[in-house]
């Protein structure tokens, strides 16, 4: 019996997209926020989940506290109604009582905020092992790696199969496996285990960068330059999409992250270099030891 309870909680879990395998974007009939690929969207996970009990245990006690009223001083369980004008006790305590609510609310709070806009060198959890700069476009994002030479590439969202949109340039098509409406034909491709600084700014009109499983929603603001920052530890491709009301095809401004391992990306990077026409940079201690 305990085992079949077991594997219908499993089922309808899966069913409703709450189950314990990673997901790196939305699941139909998903009621949970998605699973955390970051340290910043588990500080949020638990913190959502702290908030849910607060909000539950409130309206349990408000249910209760109006179905008592309605039952016991209603006029046929109590003709004579009470002349009482106010209780100080009471007053105290629904003063009182909200405040302390507020407060432990307010202090995980501010911790997480403040965590999640802590980018301190002198910190090693949160020193930046990469820099990325995302620039909002109407309607596409265009990528810079200033520590990799400064090459850059604009990530536009795939179309549907034998679907082309009038409005816009020929597009490479979604293909079988690929999620529709959230993959683009170029991905940003991060090392697993590393700090990621993204700085994120616009060329038009206000944007906004955010992928739900790492835990960042950036805006990018024409002429500044917003910075956030993230660490995933597993590797997949992970889903965003621009998150601010930008023009007509808001909707279609997806985004995709590679979290590869450390050689892959050094592979990618090499690519892309040569792709751009850059040369490698060659450190001044690895050119005297070879005799350059």
């Amino acid at each position: 019996m305990k085992r079949q309870i077991t594997t219908i909680t499993v089922a309808l879990m899966l069913l409703l997209g709450m189950g314990w395998s990673a997901m790196a974007a939305p699941q139909p009939w998903q009621m949970d926020l998605q699973p955390a690929a970051t340290s910043r969207m588990e500080q949020l996970h638990g913190f959502n989940n702290y908030l849910l009990v607060i909000i539950t245990a409130i309206s349990v006690f408000v249910l209760i506290l109006l179905l008592w009223v309605m039952i016991r001083y209603n006029a046929k369980a109590n003709p004579t109604p009470s002349k009482l004008t106010h209780s100080t006790l009471l007053e105290f305590a629904w003063t009182i009582i909200p405040i302390l609510i507020l407060a432990s609310i307010a202090v995980p709070s501010l911790r997480i905020l403040y965590y999640l806009d802590d980018l301190d060198p002198a910190r090693a959890e949160v020193k930046a092992d990469l820099t990325i700069k995302a620039i909002g476009n109407q309607w596409n994002w265009s990528y810079e790696y200033p520590d990799q030479g400064g090459f850059r590439f604009t990530a536009t969202m795939l179309e549907d199969e034998g679907v082309a949109d009038p409005g816009m340039p020929t597009r490479q098509q979604v293909k079988p496996g690929e999620p529709r409406l959230l993959a683009v034909d170029n991905n940003i491709v991060v090392p697993v285990g590393k700090v990621v600084r993204m700085q994120v700014t616009a060329s038009d009109v206000i944007h906004s960068w955010a992928v739900p499983a790492f835990g960042v929603k950036t805006d990018g603001v024409p002429g500044r330059l917003n910075e956030t920052w993230f660490k995933v530890d597993k590797e997949g491709i992970y889903y965003g999409q621009c998150s601010e009301l930008c023009g007509a095809r808001h909707a279609f401004m997806p985004i995709a992250v590679e979290v590869v391992s450390e050689q892959r990306f050094k592979e990618w990077v090499a690519e892309q270099q040569a792709a751009a026409g850059i040369v490698p940079e060659v450190s001044l201690a690895t050119a005297e030891a070879e005799g350059r």
